[in-house]
């Protein structure tokens, strides 16, 4: 898989990359979860299964991986794998995220998962917990799930600590999320701080790519999360448009859909949310979809807006 630059943040990374989400934490939002993983998650089974899942990604040529301090347990067992496979820093990505925090305790029914403070002290904490893992590995650090009402995007103490960050050479993003996606990414963009901006698009909820257009216009990488919107787009929820483009081209509904994703000039790197080497075989699958015209017009109908997309997910169970 030929790599190419990230935005100014002059990182290389390969089309497709691995977002660990599923992978770090027992319980997360995703279709079909008890049907793939079973009722074995204690730490050991659930680290296992995610080396299992990185050795498979790394062998077809993956070489940008996607964490966060609230993923669980994800970036130590990112970390952990890196060690024991060898892997120097200047042959991988590795994108980390602050400003949530797991508080399951490893439950499947906490009553909450994770808290957000978007915070300068929780950065600073955050950023060293994460260096005491990754440390050389950490390429690039983001705010996770940046809004413009968090006020986060005005706050000068989180600005200069990630500047400061900036100028030892961690590239610096954020992530993005709800109906006002396009708001924010356009906020950020006007700081001139960021290098890179990681937002959900796909066939569902296509609200944010005119902003992610101008974010890529303005020097900045863009890397697509949700694509195939938390199990929507596979085979258990794909819409039955979907479901017969893919037969006819003789692919599963979760390629087809990353294809989409991937056909977007600005998309720097799309993340593959697999929890199996199954789910990730398919997903890479894309990389060998043509989409064309056809598909653009027949496909154009799933869309939902913004208001109806997020309040669906929403509602979507931790499983």
């Amino acid at each position: 898989m030929l790599r190419r630059p990230l935005g100014r943040s002059r990182l290389q990374v390969t089309p497709m990359g691995l977002g660990l989400a599923a992978l770090g934490r027992p319980a997360y939002i995703t279709l079909g979860r008890e049907e793939d993983l079973g009722p074995g998650r204690d730490v050991a089974a659930m680290r296992a299964r995610t080396w299992e899942v990185l050795d498979a990604a790394w062998a077809a040529g993956v070489r940008y991986f996607d964490t966060a301090r609230s993923y669980g347990r994800a970036e130590e067992f990112l970390a952990g794998w890196l060690a024991d496979r060898g892997v120097p820093a200047r042959e991988v990505v590795v994108g980390s995220k602050w400003g949530y925090e797991y508080v399951g305790g490893w439950r499947m029914d906490a009553d909450r998962h994770e808290v957000k403070d978007l915070s300068a002290a929780r950065l600073r904490r955050q950023l060293g917990e994460t260096r005491e893992l990754l440390g050389d590995h950490l390429s690039l650090y983001q705010i996770h799930s940046a809004t413009v009402g968090s006020g986060v995007l005005d706050d000068e103490d989180v600005l200069n600590e990630l500047r400061a960050l900036r100028d030892r050479g961690v590239a610096v993003g954020l992530s993005t999320t709800g109906p006002a996606q396009a708001d924010t990414i356009d906020k950020a963009v006007a700081t001139g701080l960021f290098d890179t901006v990681q937002s959900t698009w796909n066939l569902l909820e296509r609200s944010a790519g005119d902003a992610l257009a101008r974010a890529h216009a303005a020097g900045l990488g863009v890397i697509v999360k949700e694509g195939v919107a938390n199990g929507r787009l596979t085979a258990r929820g794909a819409p039955p448009a979907l479901v017969r483009a893919a037969r006819e081209r003789g692919v599963t509904p979760d390629a087809l859909a990353l294809a989409a994703v991937l056909a977007r000039p600005w998309a720097g790197t799309v993340l593959s949310g697999a929890a199996t080497i199954g789910q990730l075989g398919e997903n890479l699958a894309a990389l060998g979809v043509i989409w064309d015209d056809e598909a653009e017009k027949t496909l154009a109908e799933p869309a939902e807006d913004p208001e109806t997309y997020w309040a669906r997910r929403a509602a979507l169970p931790w499983s």
